[in-house]
């Protein structure tokens, strides 16, 4: 198949995808970070939603619209207009992603504020469902006869997220790029189960 992971600069299911002998390519505004610039688009992925792809698998931005930013919608009680404005921009560019003309399409994204009024998503997974010791509600939009996606190895969570990966748990300048990875036990069973 010919499958293009949308907005995923890790490259990390891109990667299984490879393995699994497909031809997958990463598209992203950013270099990738996977090693495999030779299956790397370093675009707006936009542009490449009509060249004839099998499946996409896409992780667009979060920033705006998840219900973790949800508190700077009200500072001090008030709407900011700007975060509103940039959350319905990142809700638009979903939307787009999700109508776009292929025919399997899978969307991941965190538990969204409930002012953008998302579409209803298809599953909601957790990483300690796939092997990975972390709590992070993960959802999941799926299109085009693909099936749920299975846990294949589910572990107690830790209390502490600074436990786990090291780039999941970092801080400082890298901290919103370092937890909108995948993790390496959900990218395996998303090509182990889709691919």
């Amino acid at each position: 198949m010919k499958i293009l992971l949308a907005c995923e600069e890790s490259q990390a299911v891109c990667i299984e995808m490879r393995k699994r002998g497909h031809e997958a390519y990463s598209c992203d505004l950013l270099p990738c970070s996977g090693g495999h610039p030779e299956w790397h688009v370093q675009d707006d992925v936009l542009k490449h939603l009509g060249d004839g792809w099998d499946m996409m698998i896409a992780f667009p931005p979060c920033t705006y619209t998840s219900n973790a930013g949800a508190r700077f919608l009200y500072p001090n009680g008030i709407l900011n207009e700007d975060r509103l404005a940039m959350g319905m921009a990142g809700k638009d560019f979903f939307m787009k992603l999700l109508n776009a003309p292929i025919d399997k399409i899978v969307i991941e994204n965190p538990v969204s504020s409930r002012i953008f009024n998302m579409p209803k998503h298809t599953q909601q997974i957790q990483p300690f469902m796939f092997g990975e010791p972390v709590q992070k509600k993960t959802r999941l939009w799926i299109k085009g006869g693909l099936p749920l996606l299975q846990s294949t190895n589910i572990v107690k969570p830790l209390q502490s997220c600074h436990n786990a990966h090291t780039w999941f748990s970092k801080g400082g300048k890298d901290r919103q790029k370092n937890r909108s990875k995948t993790f390496p036990g959900i990218a395996k069973a998303m090509a182990e189960q889709w691919g």
